[in-house]
């Protein structure tokens, strides 16, 4: 199958169907860039490097995580475990995935992967429920994850270069968490995903004292499990594609 790269997708329809998908959650995506952009300045890291860390780093969690440790002066290898346990959720996600876009070169996949999010996946899985390669798969994913990155980076610059400006009173952190709320409850559409979004809240909050925010990926775990219990799928084989790029 032939890798689509973004300049070859944006004139796709699903590429614009993916866009505007995704456009529809810009403002939960939007306020948590805003916020992690401030908090990155406000504890003490000098704008070049929040400008680098948002452009490289593209997680919030990660970001909002790390941000404490490495301004307390944490040993390097202690920020990275936190932020590798923080972004094991991808993991499950990653798995999730590999039905659809093992046919593709590992390079291209690597490429992609930078761009994806958690929005971009939960958007993919609804859009396309059967796991199996398609066309239209990828121009689907490039215009989801464009206006994700987009407006998140955006956001985020505007954090850092504003910080000063921006008081700690408006509670941003608290309206991103109320915009993904409704966004997580407009997906919840059959009997499956509501039990596998309660299991997931239920599972989060019992193993919030994990360290590192491990509960996340308990809870992503968990709903998973559940998802797959109650919506048993088995994912059709296919070959991978030349790995050499």
């Amino acid at each position: 199958m032939q890798p689509w790269s973004w300049s070859s997708s944006w004139r796709h329809p699903e590429f614009r169907r993916g866009a505007i998908e995704m456009a529809a959650v810009t403002p939960g995506i939007a306020a948590w860039g805003l916020v992690s952009g401030v908090a990155m300045v406000k504890s003490g890291l000098p704008v070049p490097l929040a400008v680098l860390m948002t452009l490289v780093v593209f997680a919030g969690t990660a970001q909002l995580a790390a941000l404490p440790l490495i301004a307390s002066g944490a040993p390097m290898w202690v920020v990275w475990a936190t932020a590798l346990c923080v972004n094991l959720r991808f993991v499950i996600f990653s798995a999730q995935w590999r039905p659809y876009l093992i046919v593709y070169p590992r390079a291209f996949r690597a490429r992609l992967s930078y761009f994806t999010a958690d929005l971009s996946y939960v958007m993919f899985m609804r859009r396309f429920p059967k796991p199996e390669p398609a066309p239209e798969q990828v121009p689907y994913v490039w215009g989801g994850v464009t206006v994700n990155w987009l407006s998140w980076q955006v956001m985020s610059l505007l954090g850092i270069f504003l910080a000063d400006r921006i008081p700690t009173e408006w509670g941003l952190g608290f309206a991103g968490t109320l915009a993904l709320l409704g966004l997580t409850c407009s997906l919840l559409n059959d009997r499956a995903a509501w039990v596998a979004g309660g299991v997931a809240a239920a599972a989060a909050v019992l193993t919030y004292s994990l360290p590192l925010k491990l509960n996340i990926v308990v809870a992503i775990a968990a709903a998973v499990a559940v998802g797959l219990l109650m919506d048993p799928r088995t994912p059709a084989g296919v070959a991978p594609a030349d790995d050499r790029t």
